[in-house]
């Protein structure tokens, strides 16, 4: 079974304004409330790949209960915690001449939450798949994902961990199956620009010396590059189409590798290239990309 965990889930209200001007009533022209979180897009767009997982994470209030509700609508198995303090937060994205964001805090996550959380980890069984994403409210501990690794250390569990900076670079210990992060991302953590697919490789080898077994690295208009526990060195380039919204394109391709791999019974090759397809084929719409889309995409890039 795969797990995936969202820690300060949100309705996204994202809205469209032409010439937006501060100061001033502004009126609509495209209004959609969706759910947003990266742990929530992997588990749509596995689900519109024709795989089940179990969205976990945490929820308050109204705002928490349509979140569920959201989520359940895409087809997907929610085991979301209750907090009882505060409201799941609503994020506003404004998209107009500039793209502005507003997102809100989330709930007071208490103690009591986290043990729940725990308790949900503790049950999940040797070959089961988490992946945990995105960055931890300022109601959580800042070791969380160490805390959840340390925790499920030895167990069987595949991880993969998609993050920034130290919740990354900490956890790299407990040998994750699978690291994704972007080249952006991967430079902050040894200070250097890295621009080409060739530029990465090196690093995603320290990535792998630290601790990581696969390592898996989105680079946007790019492509991709994959470094494998066996040393195998995978690149390609991304498909070619026009770039409508990159928000959840990183977590498409963590869920495409994922659904690759599954379907393929380890076969990196063909994992790694569902993950680039599936990316893209949500870049290139409003929206989480579907099998058909990513199934076009992968006829093309032949």
């Amino acid at each position: 079974m795969i797990y995936t965990v969202t820690f300060n889930p949100s309705l996204d209200y994202v809205v469209r304004v032409k010439d937006f001007k501060p100061g001033q009533i502004n009126r609509t022209y495209f209004e959609e409330i969706i759910p947003g979180g990266k742990g929530i897009n992997v588990s749509i767009v596995l689900k519109n790949l024709g795989h089940e997982s179990t969205a976990l994470g945490f929820t308050a209030g109204f705002t928490g209960r349509e979140i569920e509700a959201e989520v359940a609508e895409h087809g997907v198995k929610t085991d979301f915690i209750e907090v009882k303090k505060g409201l799941s937060r609503i994020n506003m994205k404004l998209k107009s001449n500039e793209e502005t964001e507003i997102n809100g805090q989330g709930p007071d996550i208490q103690e009591a939450d986290i043990e729940e959380l725990y308790k949900k980890l503790d049950a999940l069984k040797s070959g089961d798949i988490l992946i945990i994403s995105g960055s931890v409210p300022n109601t959580l501990p800042g070791d969380m994902y160490e805390r959840i690794m340390s925790r499920l250390d030895g167990r069987g569990i595949d991880i993969i961990v998609d993050a920034e900076k130290d919740l990354l670079v900490n956890v790299l210990k407990y040998h994750p199956m699978l690291i994704k992060p972007n080249n952006h991302e991967l430079g902050d953590i040894y200070g250097v620009t890295l621009k080409t697919r060739d530029d990465v490789v090196p690093y995603a080898k320290k990535m792998q010396e630290a601790g990581a077994r696969n390592v898996l690295i989105s680079m946007a208009g790019e492509g991709a590059v994959f470094v494998s526990e066996k040393g195998d060195v995978l690149k390609s380039e991304a498909p070619k189409g026009t770039v409508v919204n990159s928000v959840g394109a990183g977590d498409s391709m963590v869920a495409g590798f994922t659904a690759g791999m599954l379907e393929t019974e380890g076969d990196y090759e063909k994992a790694f290239r569902l993950g680039i397809c599936t990316g893209s084929a949500s870049a290139f719409k409003t929206g989480l990309a579907t099998r058909p889309e990513v199934e076009e995409l992968l006829a093309k890039l032949g």
